[in-house]
């Protein structure tokens, strides 16, 4: 689990410097079940497109590399 959290954490930051060109950012909170949990901020949190970077991008991203991955969920605090 360790090394599949480790995976999941290099692909975020791979993607983190194009969502804070756009004044957001992601954080990475957990993986359990086959279920990412990242906190979108910034920008990113009240953005209208929200959903569709979560699923077609940053999903995507991710469970194109990591079959483990099932889904990625934003966690609202």
């Amino acid at each position: 689990m360790k090394e599949t959290e480790e995976k999941i954490i290099s692909i975020i930051e791979k993607i983190r410097p194009f969502l804070i060109s756009d004044g957001g950012n992601i954080e990475y909170i957990k993986f359990e079940d086959g279920i990412v949990y990242v906190k979108m901020t910034g920008h990113c949190s009240e953005c209208p497109m929200l959903d569709v970077t979560l699923k077609d991008s940053i999903e995507l991203a991710i469970t194109s590399e990591i079959p483990e991955v099932i889904e990625v969920r934003n966690i609202n605090e």
